[in-house]
């Protein structure tokens, strides 16, 4: 068998680099690891339920994910890194919340068994920090979130509960933020939950979440209902504003004969759990 001699100098320089290339380039086309939150997400949330009991048992990375927001400065992030912080750190407070106390005993009868209201004071009381701030579930939502004038927001947090906007199984990023803001404002016309147009009854029924935050719906959206519905209520138009360009013809049709009632479904604070189905 013939032997090739090692090259050398110059030549032997730019084999090995040549080498290097070739065995780097597989690794270069892996996906890059999954980390903190988004491992989390991607692991425990399906459809936007969430395998709590699995997370309960592994919650080592949720804790040190929310242990390192507590000292962010937020002073020094964008507004889009800050609308993801903010959205990312209540997402993961009520997971944290809801595994401290999982199973939650029964306490009231207002609302179902499990569900996060069972905790008292849950959102008005318990407290947290982040970025340097102490703060309840109700203060981020209330005070922290309206600062950002983007009512699409209040959707992209889950709250622990059905009714509550859908758990993405990604955490909120600055590079991607608007992307993710529009795929939650676009599921909101596909989950009862949020919109449910009854043709049968003449109705259109909207989560309460659009009367909650009512202010932020009206300011960013009743200006853009169509003409046929500018004799409705400024939060009636503003819900019509935030659906209609996402609706089918269908509907949009039943719609434009402006004959329907607008009601809000109750809340369905049923816990968002997917514990005991899919063998998990």
């Amino acid at each position: 068998m013939r032997v090739m001699n090692a090259p050398s100098g110059v030549g032997y320089c730019l084999a090995i680099a040549v080498l290097g290339l070739l065995t780097a380039a597989p690794l270069a086309q892996q996906p890059p690891a999954l980390t903190g939150l988004d491992f989390i997400l991607d692991t425990y949330v399906r459809d936007g339920y969430v395998y709590y009991r699995a997370l309960k048992t592994d919650r080592r990375r949720l804790d040190s994910y929310l242990g390192q927001l507590a000292g962010v400065d937020a002073n020094r992030l964008t507004k889009d890194e800050q609308i993801a912080l903010w959205l990312n750190a209540y997402n993961a407070l009520v997971l944290q919340t809801v595994v401290d106390h999982y199973p939650a005993p029964r306490r009231s009868n207002d609302y179902p068994p499990g569900s996060i209201r069972q905790t008292p004071g849950v959102f008005e009381r318990l407290t947290h920090r982040v970025a340097g701030r102490t703060l309840t579930l109700d203060q981020i939502e209330q005070t922290v979130l309206p600062a950002f004038g983007d009512p699409r927001l209040y959707f992209a947090v889950g709250r622990g509960a059905v009714g509550g906007g859908r758990l993405r199984s990604e955490s909120f990023t600055a590079d991607g933020l608007e992307r993710q803001l529009a795929e939650v404002a676009g599921e909101c016309v596909t989950r009862g939950e949020c919109i449910q147009i009854d043709a049968a009854a003449n109705r259109l029924m909207a989560s309460p979440i659009f009367s909650w935050r009512e202010k932020d719906f009206v300011d960013a959206y009743a200006a853009s209902a169509a003409p046929p519905y500018q004799a409705r209520s400024p939060v009636e138009r503003a819900i019509l504003g935030f659906v209609r360009p996402k609706l089918l013809q269908t509907e949009r049709d039943f719609l434009e004969k402006n004959t329907f009632e607008v009601a809000y479904k109750p809340f369905d604070w049923t816990l968002n759990d997917l514990t005991g189905r899919g063998d998990r």
